[in-house]
């Protein structure tokens, strides 16, 4: 009788953090778009309490809400990433500060000598609430924002997932001149496999051009024309010019095509990076984010995504 006692105890006190937590954070679907996609706390002890529960750091938003186009701005092109917006709840404890507004809000600003009315700044903090990366001020791009996260993470020692990294690679993509370059084979599913497989590669399109070939998008910054040829050659594949290449959709991912991974939403370097693995045996779900890890085991709806628009995808699931 007293264990039952106990554990009934114990889930009335869990369900009452539960909802006392809930109440604490701000909801997405309903909230000023200054603060993006991502549910914050609110209260600066309540996130330093998670940060040393959970042994996370605190990714502190200062944001002017309602704010001027630069605060909106940040909202709908930073903070609404889906990638962005999960490695922000999953590897943060997200705390969002208003620098327009009086009380609490105003202790933090002046502990963090934080202006008030002023554009969007991140702080990333230790669950003792010290700066463990440098402050973000003055740049409003997504990789500003992704490095202050990653210097934070290894200087917190966690290991950076590899959503995280994909992440960082959709990033660059929008700001990098890429190459491509086409190559030839005798199969262009194993070619998808192991071109995408390659550190620098950032998708592959399989196709005809005088026979089967994979076309393949890549950064020249972190993989060089030279060594990609030099790769692809050890495996007999033929760099080729590009002469009316016909991409064939029933052949693109076709490893993907024939597995449950269709059924999520998935960026096109996580389609690349998961196919591959697919092909070569490899753990394919190490490309996957907490969110879509859960859409794949638990969710009903069986609507083919992973071709579709990612965030028009990502947005029919929540």
């Amino acid at each position: 009788m007293f264990s039952y006692i106990k554990s009934f105890f114990l889930s009335i006190s869990l369900l009452f953090n539960i909802i006392i937590h809930a109440q604490e954070r701000t909801n997405p679907k309903s909230q000023s778009e200054e603060l993006g996609k991502i549910s914050w706390y609110r209260d600066y002890e309540t996130a330093l309490g998670l940060a040393r529960k959970e042994n996370k750091p605190v990714l502190i938003l200062f944001q002017e809400v309602p704010g001027c186009m630069t605060c909106r701005n940040y909202g709908h092109h930073v903070l609404s990433h889906p990638l962005m917006t999960e490695a922000i709840e999953n590897e943060f404890i997200p705390l969002a500060i208003y620098n327009n507004k009086g009380g609490k809000d105003r202790v933090v600003l002046n502990k963090y000598k934080e202006p008030s009315w002023n554009n969007p700044v991140v702080r990333i903090v230790d669950a003792n609430g010290v700066n463990i990366a440098r402050r973000v001020a003055g740049n409003y791009s997504s990789k500003g924002l992704y490095n202050a996260m990653i210097e934070a993470l290894q200087a917190s020692k966690k290991s950076i997932p590899k959503y995280v990294e994909i992440l960082g690679k959709e990033i660059t993509a929008t700001t990098t001149d890429l190459k491509e370059e086409y190559y030839k084979m005798y199969c262009f599913w194993s070619g998808e496999g192991y071109l995408g497989n390659i550190e620098g590669v950032l998708s592959t399109s399989a196709g005809f051009m005088n026979g089967e070939v994979v076309k393949v998008t890549y950064n020249p910054l972190v993989l060089s024309p030279n060594k990609l040829k030099q790769l692809a050659s050890s495996k007999s594949m033929q760099k080729v010019p590009e002469s009316g290449f016909s991409w064939s959709s029933k052949d693109e991912d076709y490893y993907i095509q024939h597995s449950p991974l269709k059924y999520i939403p998935l960026t096109e370097i996580q389609r690349t990076k998961i196919n591959s693995a697919l092909i070569n045996r490899n753990d394919p779900y190490a490309y996957l984010s907490p969110k879509q890890l859960t859409w794949l085991t638990n969710s009903t709806k069986k609507e083919v995504l992973y071709n579709k628009d990612f965030f028009k995808a990502w947005e029919s699931l929540l």
